[in-house]
């Protein structure tokens, strides 16, 4: 592994702990730049070039020569950027295209005379990467990963938080049409040859296939639009296994021109977007695949996660993201884990994924505050639905949506646009936290003392809300309303015990 410190600047700047990676793939060459939590951190920059280098490489066994002068461009601009942003850590890797081509070592002579070294990833390494970025949005994921790029398959084995076995194969995006051309089979042939002697791909029939690289998220947003999906996000977007079938006959009989006035499929993808969908039909079969999931999480996450330690790994990536969230946007640092611990005696019995959800709708539950008190549920809403959160999928999204916006005085009713994604009594028990959350909220004014003084639990048909005499003035109007509703959100009678 090469990390360049590039921050070398004579300005008083501080040098900041930022890292990013420059990924030179067969297809694009993309510069992404992370800041905040090691575990989770967010996308602060991030750039591509459709430069195209492995475009003919099935048949000259060689990188186009434009290609690779658009390519040295795109990387001089990102190395000037990445000084301009104080990166502290940047690492430059290539793969399938660079590593097969004849000129490959002579193009990154000409990379590395730019001041930037390159790691050169075996077709293994590609794999073990893709396996691990999925694992660090998708914590849970069991089964494949088909990670597509312009050169090159990778399919990984994952369960458990590990990656177990890998593949690499010729089956980029930019290769199948050669491969196609040899006949109406040709590609089944292919797929079925290549996995036929491989133990572990026959030992995983019938489980999920995880979807990386550009081409096949394009085929997840195509989906949504084909389908009216309610949340556009890519991330854990789940489609039926027979949904690659259908998406093959759409995009043979759709007029490109209708695809590119799809504003969240770039154009660069739609030549090779027929290519893919074939591919990923012919996976699916071949796989026995349960269900297509898409992963925003890749290779470059995968190369993060790699420098974590063993503690750093095991950390809630939707918990880490949540609360520096809460922390930057919020007013009062400790509020959210204090307001989490506070409603939790009301909760019991929960699932652990409930637990999850609810904890990260707490940490949550300040960020509206700057916002205008009419439009404070809407804030919260939003955050929840469209923020930039990993390890949880659209349901989960609902519900902490749907805390949130209780939790910012949204009202009693269920937002029922909601229920398309997540299930009516899921709803109602989010509803519950956010009213929890709002009694907390007003008790304590959002300071830590009244809440580590007092208490909630539920017993015996009641709702008790337990304060100190100390803290007995504390129990106004607006915090006895707040009681009263959430005892009704749950059919119970409010108590106060002082």
């Amino acid at each position: 592994m090469v990390v360049l410190n590039l921050f070398q600047r004579s300005s008083s700047a501080p040098v900041l702990d930022r890292s990013a990676i420059i990924d030179i793939g067969s297809n694009s060459v993309r510069l992404v730049v992370y800041d905040g939590p090691r575990r989770s951190p967010a996308t602060l920059f991030n750039e591509k070039v459709l430069a195209g280098l492995g475009r003919g490489l099935s048949s000259t066994g060689a990188l186009d020569r434009r290609a690779m002068d658009a390519a040295l461009v795109a990387l001089a601009r990102f190395r000037r950027l990445c000084v301009e942003m104080a990166v502290g850590n940047l690492r430059t890797v290539a793969t399938a295209a660079v590593r097969d081509a004849s000129n490959g070592p002579r193009f990154v002579q000409r990379i590395e005379a730019l001041g930037l070294p390159v790691e050169l990833l075996s077709g293994e390494q590609e794999a073990e990467a893709a396996g691990l970025g999925v694992i660090s949005g998708i914590p849970e994921a069991d089964g494949i990963v088909g990670d597509m790029g312009g050169g090159s398959l990778e399919l990984v084995r994952v369960r458990g938080g590990a990656v177990h076995n890998r593949l690499s194969l010729p089956l980029g995006a930019l290769r199948i049409a050669a491969i196609r051309a040899k006949g109406k089979r040709a590609l089944d042939s292919f797929v079925r040859k290549a996995l036929a002697d491989v133990d572990w791909i026959n030992e995983s029939q019938g489980l999920p296939f995880y979807l990386v690289g550009g081409s096949w998220r394009a085929l997840a947003r195509l989906d949504m639009h084909a389908t009216g999906y309610l949340l556009p996000i890519v991330h854990h977007y789940e489609m039926e296994p027979t949904a690659a079938a259908r998406l093959v006959r759409v995009l043979a009989q759709i007029d490109k021109r209708k695809l590119k006035q799809i504003t969240e499929i770039s154009p660069g993808r739609i030549p090779t977007l027929l290519d893919s969908a074939l591919l990923l039909a012919v996976l699916g079969r071949a796989l026995g695949s349960s269900a297509l999931i898409a992963s925003a999480n890749g290779l470059r996450e995968g190369l993060l996660y790699q420098n974590l330690t063993e503690e750093e790994r095991a950390i809630d990536p939707l918990i880490a993201a949540a609360r520096e969230e809460g922390v930057r946007q919020g007013r009062f640092r400790e509020h959210g884990d204090l307001l989490a611990r506070w409603i939790a005696p009301l909760f019991d019995g929960e699932s652990g994924q409930q637990q999850r959800l609810r904890h990260a709708a707490c940490l949550l539950a300040d960020v509206g505050w700057r916002a205008n008190p009419d439009f404070r549920a809407e804030r919260g809403v939003e955050t929840a639905l469209h923020g930039n959160w990993v390890g949880v999928d659209a349901h989960g999204r609902a519900m902490m949506a749907q805390a949130l916006s209780a939790n910012f005085g949204g009202g009693a009713a269920l937002m029922e646009q909601l229920l398309s994604i997540c299930a009516r009594p899921d709803l109602e028990r989010a509803q519950q936290w956010g009213l929890a959350m709002r009694l907390g909220q007003r008790l304590s004014g959002g300071v830590a003392g009244p809440l580590e003084s007092s208490r909630v639990e539920v017993g015996e048909g009641a709702l008790r809300l337990f304060l100190s005499t100390e803290d007995a003035p504390l129990y106004g109007e607006a915090v006895e309303r707040r009681h009263r509703q959430l005892s009704v959100a749950m059919g119970l009678t409010p108590v106060l015990t002082s």
